[in-house]
């Protein structure tokens, strides 16, 4: 296991070391002067160029590169340039809370709706409950975040009124659950259908008939001994799933009004401002590595024979 984990640790920095690089050259491949985006073309020329000081945007690409490495290394991932004196960490960190709420929320939402719907899909293949769940399943899956979000909002903030407007500046609980079914839905429709799958390979496997012919109550038989063993492919889903969370939260957010990573990645796009854009693209990257790297710890949790092998 432990050679195993340290496998997976090089070939993950190996991938934050390819995003990294990626994304400082894509971002200043992109033509046009971020300098104009960020101060306005009625900025005076002395300001402009204290900006363009600020960047390094006049020094070679490499020395643009080597220093770019320094603030992640320093864990600043660069300066704003602004009279704040903020760093991108400064502005990651104050956007985090709300796209972690918001992620939280939806995968909640997702395991409420799949982990029933699969678990008697599979109880009951065939029937009026597993074509249910394909229906529901099929109408998670085509409909994306940037339809259902304002359909969402028309129906309960607009004609119901009984959820609040996301233009009124109400926070809390009730501004939450209607993002997180937006988000939570798609990821659910995926999960129902592989939990769906996973747990009918496993109700008919020979062990899990040993435990019905020993007299267990069902409950022991689907909860204890399928419903376990039937997790491993659904873990790896759920953690690739993560990654279509933060993805996914950018628009959401934006639909919503809310703040968090993808409005300040997005404004940042608008902006052309590298280290925004730089900071939150290698944030979500990290992120999605993080988890699934963590993914696999859970593998040898879950199922023993992995952790052995």
């Amino acid at each position: 296991m432990g050679s195993f984990l340290l496998r997976r640790l090089f070939s993950s920095l190996l991938v934050i070391f390819g995003v990294v690089t990626l994304v400082f050259f894509v971002i200043r491949a992109v033509p046009g002067d971020p300098v104009a985006s960020i101060l306005g073309e009625q900025a005076l020329e002395v300001d402009k160029q204290a900006f363009r000081d600020c960047l390094h945007l006049d020094d070679s690409l490499f020395t643009q590169y080597t220093l770019f490495w320094k603030d992640v290394g320093n864990g600043t991932l660069g300066r704003l340039c602004d009279d704040r004196g903020l760093t991108v960490r400064d502005k990651l960190v104050s956007n985090l809370p709300a796209t972690g709420e918001l992620a939280l929320a939806s995968l909640l939402v997702a395991i409420l709706l799949a982990f029933p719907l699969g678990i008697f899909a599979a109880l009951r293949p065939y029937s009026w409950v597993d074509n249910s769940s394909a229906v529901i399943a099929l109408l998670g899956i085509s409909i994306p975040n940037f339809w259902l979000g304002p359909m969402l909002l028309i129906l309960f903030s607009i004609t119901l009124q009984a959820l609040p407007n996301p233009g009124g500046g109400v926070a809390g609980m009730s501004a939450l659950i209607l993002p997180a079914i937006t988000l939570g839905s798609g990821m659910s429709a995926k999960l129902t259908r592989m939990i769906r799958s996973s747990m009918l390979e496993v109700l008919n496997l020979d062990y899990v008939r040993t435990a019905k012919a020993k007299g267990l109550s069902r409950y022991k038989v689907v909860i204890k001994h399928a419903f376990r063993n039937a997790m491993v492919p659904v873990i790896t889903v759920m953690g690739l799933q993560f990654g279509a969370i933060l993805t996914g939260a950018i628009i959401v957010e934006k639909v919503f009004a809310r703040p968090g990573l993808g409005t300040l990645l997005l404004d940042g796009i608008e902006q052309r401002n590298y280290m925004i854009v730089q900071g939150a693209v290698i944030f979500i990257a990290t992120s999605y590595v993080i988890v699934n790297f963590v993914t696999d710890i859970i593998y040898g949790l879950v199922d023993p024979r992995i952790r052995f092998d």
